[in-house]
């Protein structure tokens, strides 16, 4: 029997959710500007849901993010099957970067996780606007109308994320959290 849409909702909240600005950072860092990472998220998201639908999902994150990879190169292929000139070349396209060290790609990928985790770790509306600056690079005049609140308190909202996400990699780098 298929979960319910409660259940649904709380597994995608998380396992799919908190990796999203990762993926999004990801995706941005590997294909060309030509696709539109919004949909492929969107899509990726739909996908993993519809899979957990049918039996259970082992790694969803793994699945989110191959998924994901998976719809960037169609879209890239579509794309260069109808001529588009803004796309590049599936060839150019560095999937994996053969040329660096795999201990510098593992190590990136872990700084990331870190730096998810110590976002995720905010408090709720500071990380909602930590997230609008810094992840989606959002104008704080932008940012404070959008909520409703002053220029001043997402300034202040921005400080404190930066300088809790400071405390929190410390922290991780001396081993306090795990």
């Amino acid at each position: 029997m298929p979960p319910d849409n409660a259940e649904q909702s709380a597994w995608f909240v998380e396992n799919l959710q908190p990796h999203e600005a990762m993926l999004r950072s990801w995706l941005t860092s590997r294909f060309p500007s030509g696709i539109d990472i919004d949909d492929i998220i969107q899509d990726a998201c739909v996908r993993v849901m519809r899979a957990r639908e049918k039996g259970p999902v082992n790694a969803p994150k793994a699945f989110f993010f191959a998924t994901a990879r998976n719809l960037a190169l169609n879209a890239i292929r579509s794309s260069k099957a109808r001529r588009e000139k803004d796309t590049v070349p599936i060839d150019t396209c560095e999937f994996l970067d053969e040329a660096s060290d795999v201990h510098e790609t593992v190590a990136r990928n872990q700084e990331l996780e870190i730096l998810t985790k110590a976002i995720q770790a905010l408090p709720d509306r500071c990380r909602q606007i930590f997230t609008l600056r810094k992840v989606y690079g959002m104008p704080q005049r932008e940012i404070a109308k959008k909520l409703g609140i002053s220029a001043r308190t997402v300034n202040a909202q921005i400080s404190i994320g930066v300088n809790k996400c400071a405390e929190f990699v410390e922290s991780y780098c001396q081993g306090g959290i795990q």
